[in-house]
């Protein structure tokens, strides 16, 4: 099977492996609580991001994009884009009932935004440049200042307890407002009337 893969598909699971290890390093943070790893877990995330930009201009710059691309793509996005955002707000704090339920449904909606992208690209693509017009919802990689979020509360100290606006609790499960980007976030993606040209 790795002889099916092109250069740009071996780039995009270098993405999915970025993903992968940030969630690894912070679940290992929250474990241990060896700061090393939630930085490291952080700064794997930019790097996701740099490859999953590249690996369609390699495909591109190569024309050489191989059947399993595009699903490669989205699979490995909903982990770094996705999971690994959620991960890393729950390593951080967000562990209450509503906290989890409001990252499930950022997930979920990631997912969701992805499997359509995938159903409706073909129609949305223009005849003369071969290339999708616009994005329906925000694309998953956007999750990305919801990381850089994170960075800015976990270098101030305001994670866990003292996450900015506090924490509460309804129907007896926790909730921190802050959680609330993460439903913003999910809502966008799953958008149908929120169009952004591609680039």
């Amino acid at each position: 099977m790795l002889r099916e893969f092109s250069l740009a598909d071996l780039i995009t699971l270098g993405n999915a492996s970025c993903g992968t290890a940030s969630i690894f390093l912070a679940l290992s943070y929250a474990s241990e609580h060896e700061v090393g790893y939630l930085w490291v877990s952080f700064a794997l995330l930019p790097v996701a991001l740099i490859l999953d930009f590249f690996d369609g201009y390699v495909a591109r710059w190569r024309r050489a994009q191989s059947m399993l691309g595009p699903d490669l793509d989205s699979l490995s996005d909903i982990v770094s884009f996705g999971v690994a955002p959620a991960v890393l707000a729950w390593a951080l704090g967000m562990r209450g009932g509503l906290d989890m339920a409001v990252l499930i449904f950022f997930v979920a909606c990631g997912i969701s935004r992805l499997a359509r992208y995938n159903a409706t690209a073909a129609e949305l693509t223009e005849e003369t440049s071969g290339k999708v017009k616009y994005y329906e919802g925000t694309p998953i990689p956007t999750s990305i200042v919801l990381v850089i979020v994170l960075v800015i509360a976990f270098s101030q100290g305001a994670v866990g307890a003292n996450f900015w606006f506090g924490s509460v609790e309804i129907l007896g499960m926790g909730w921190h407002p802050l959680s609330t980007m993460y439903f913003l976030s999910g809502c966008a993606m799953i958008s149908g009337t929120l169009k952004i040209p591609k680039p």
